[in-house]
């Protein structure tokens, strides 16, 4: 295992957000076992929507020296990892000033939207709710990308690439625990969509929506 110790930070608090179906608490749990595996202090917890698939999720992720409790509180989490635009709003609440947000560019609208009781959101109104409390945003379509490498289902690997931008783990200890996780037969495919994860991020433009 990689010697992180020079790197360490001493408290990181993550919140990832989507639908059911999307992958959130794999990816959740992989951001986890990295932070452990590096020799931080973890807490995690999610919360399930209504229905597996098309609910909302939530996952929190406390990492640091010494971790009490897995609940973030509001205006205190470090990064948002938004797997579905609406949710990014939904949860815009529970960020710091001056975090890091990074949002899908994936529409799931809710029953609310499809009934016609309420509009979905522009992606300049989630930007304008967003940045009541920071400039760090980046859009980021997920989707496009996992669909590009031949399989969708490679897409909250590829959006937990981009988020490993931002948090000081090293690389191997990604890798080592994607791998983990992973099945063999979709391993290669699943660590290629990391990889380009980490590098789509640099070319993002902050806010460009």
């Amino acid at each position: 295992m990689t010697d992180t110790k020079k790197n360490k930070v001493e408290k990181i608090d993550i919140l990832i957000t989507g639908v059911g179906g999307q992958g959130v608490v794999l990816a959740s749990d992989i951001i986890g076992e990295a932070a452990l595996a590096a020799g931080y202090d973890v807490k995690k917890t999610d919360t399930l929507g209504m229905a597996q698939r098309g609910g909302s999720v939530v996952s929190h992720v406390r990492l640091g020296e010494k971790v009490f409790s897995p609940l973030i509180k509001e205006g205190e989490a470090d990064l948002l990892l938004a797997f579905e635009k609406l949710e990014a709003a939904r949860w815009s609440h529970y960020i710091r000033a001056g975090a890091v947000v990074i949002i899908n560019s994936y529409e799931q609208p809710p029953l609310s939207v499809s009934l016609g009781q309420v509009k979905y959101p522009t992606d300049g109104e989630i930007a304008a709710a967003l940045k009541r409390r920071t400039d760090r945003i980046y859009f980021i379509d997920g989707n496009k990308k996992a669909k590009e490498l031949g399989n969708i289902r490679t897409f909250n690997i590829f959006m937990l690439g981009c988020f490993s931008a931002f948090v000081p783990l090293d690389v191997q200890v990604w890798q080592d625990c994607i791998s983990r996780r992973i099945p063999e037969n979709i391993r290669e495919i699943n660590l290629k969509a990391f990889e380009l994860g980490r590098k789509e991020i640099k070319g993002v433009r902050i806010g460009k929506n």
